[in-house]
């Protein structure tokens, strides 16, 4: 029988686990977006300690994890640097464009039932599926 799912179950409930702590504790969203976005573009200074804290914690706990792992982590992922490039960069566009990421918006946002949060996390969704399709099935890319 397949166990992968076990390991995505046990992800999204640390994510949900995590979006709580953070909203509990600094009465902010967790959107991770918005705390790198705030860095970036200046507004988040006076809490920098604490989204920097937070980033290092995004970026190092899989690092520390990765000696727990049995196996070889495998991907999906398309060897093509420019498309890993251009998809991030699109990512991040759309992140702007859409106030938010799946952390704050589908995450943080439908768990407290938001109508913002439910309404961008439909459509990221279904952009995500057609660029999918179109990538894959129209351009071959992928």
């Amino acid at each position: 029988m397949e166990t992968d799912w076990i390991w995505g179950l046990v992800g999204g409930g640390l994510i949900g686990l995590g979006g709580a702590v953070f909203l509990l504790g600094n009465g902010r969203i967790m959107g991770a977006s918005g705390i790198l976005g705030g860095l970036v573009d200046g507004s988040g200074w006076h809490n920098a300690a604490e989204r920097l804290v937070f980033l290092l914690g995004v970026i190092a706990m899989p690092v520390l994890l990765l000696p727990y792992y049995e196996g070889e982590i495998g991907t999906h992922m398309t060897s093509n640097t420019v498309v890993i490039i251009i998809a991030g960069l699109l990512v991040g566009l759309g992140t702007r464009i859409a106030n938010g990421c799946t952390s704050g918006h589908g995450v943080c946002g439908i768990s407290r039932l938001s109508l913002r949060g439910i309404v961008a996390t439909v459509f990221y969704i279904l952009a995500g599926g057609l660029t999918i399709a179109m990538m894959r099935h129209v351009l071959g890319v992928i």
